[in-house]
């Protein structure tokens, strides 16, 4: 049974996509969707990365695409204050 939501990409392109989630009862995830496995660098012992294994309980792969988001340049939003009056 697909649990669906609604998810904004923007890669390969800004589109709105429906996507599988992961079953938020599974016993093996916990509902994350997979298990991490952190490892460590084999001459130091320290922190290297970590690894995603994939739960059954979902496919990350199943999504439909459903609307291409237009991208506006003029519309992004500006960071800062300015000290100019509105008018």
């Amino acid at each position: 049974m697909l649990r669906l939501r609604l998810r904004r990409t923007t890669w390969p392109r800004r589109a709105l996509i429906l996507t599988d989630t992961p079953r938020p009862d599974c016993r093996t995830c916990d509902g994350n969707g997979g298990i991490e496995h952190p490892y460590g660098d084999p001459e130091t012992g320290e922190y290297a990365g970590t690894e995603w294994e994939p739960c059954t309980c979902w496919n990350e792969d199943c999504r439909w695409f459903l609307l291409p988001l237009l991208h506006l340049p003029w519309a992004r939003r500006r960071t800062g204050y300015s000290d100019e009056p509105p008018f």
